[in-house]
């Protein structure tokens, strides 16, 4: 059934210009270099050749500039620096609590592995959240589409289903992480050394920048140009969400956690491609 738009100022992922754009070509290197970035993490892995790494920073950096240029392309300006300064605000304030007080994902702190901090949390945390943010986001996106004509009911919906794909990431990431000495829980807990709480933390952290963002956008003129984006534009923070996915499964610290791996991030993917493919079916010519 091919899918109804209600405004076409609301199809957030199409742009006519697209393929010419300075943010699109350059999300599109950025795209490229995270991929080689992950490559040499494979080969370094699987070889044990002695290839340069960037480190989790290096990584960090990369990968939020290609959230922010495909977002960029993809969005508009505007619309780009409200999700960004919505991710950016509420995630660095709830981790500042979260490491003061522990209500937020529980008992933990920061090592000094992430670089140089803003209060108690690194710098970079904002960063690393919105690449996270976003391209959960893209994926929701494809999952969710237009399937109903209500306007806020797509907002909610696409808030809940983005937050749900966000946490299954952390989910997989947040205990190799942590062993690897980035962040420390400091009374451990029950899902490999992480509380459950933080996941509870993930879900509101994330929901929260998901609804603020969708009502905000509402309010924001899109460029005045729309059209179609090539799909394999569209594409590419899944394939990023999917590389992360497979990272997990070749280098992971606790191998149970492939099984997780597969039935979160992955199932996650499976559906975003399924919904990416079959828009591009409905789509005229």
């Amino acid at each position: 059934m091919k899918l109804q738009t209600i405004n076409k100022s609301e199809n957030l992922l199409s742009r006519p210009d697209i393929g010419t754009s300075i943010a699109t070509r350059l999300a599109i290197l950025l795209f490229i270099a995270f991929a080689l970035r992950l490559v040499a993490k494979w080969l370094r892995f699987a070889t044990g050749w002695p290839i340069p790494s960037l480190g989790d920073v290096g990584y960090t950096l990369i990968f939020s500039g290609f959230a922010l240029s495909h977002c960029c392309a993809s969005l508009g300006k505007r619309r780009t620096l409200a999700f960004f300064m919505v991710s950016a605000i509420v995630s660095w304030i709830l981790e500042e609590i979260g490491v003061s007080t522990g209500w937020v994902y529980g008992h933990y702190h920061y090592s000094d592995m992430l670089g140089p901090k803003l209060g108690l949390v690194p710098a970079i945390i904002p960063l690393a959240w919105f690449m996270m943010i976003y391209s959960s986001w893209v994926i929701a996106s494809a999952l969710v589409g237009s399937t109903t004509q209500d306007a806020s009911e797509r907002v909610l919906s696409r808030s809940i289903v983005a937050s749900m794909v966000m946490t299954s990431w952390d989910t997989v990431m947040d205990p190799g992480m942590s062993r690897a000495g980035n962040w420390v829980w400091e009374a451990g807990g029950s899902y490999f050394g992480v509380p459950v709480h933080n996941y509870a933390g993930w879900l509101a952290t994330t929901f929260v920048v998901y609804l603020l963002f969708g009502i905000a956008s509402r309010y924001i003129r899109p460029p005045s140009v729309t059209g179609g984006a090539p799909c394999y534009f569209r594409a590419l923070p899944v394939v990023c969400y999917a590389m992360v996915a497979i990272d997990h499964l070749i280098v992971q610290s606790v191998p149970e956690l492939r099984v997780v791996d597969i039935f979160t991030m992955g199932f996650a993917v499976l559906l975003a491609f399924i919904g990416l493919g079959r828009e591009r079916a409905t789509k005229p010519g």
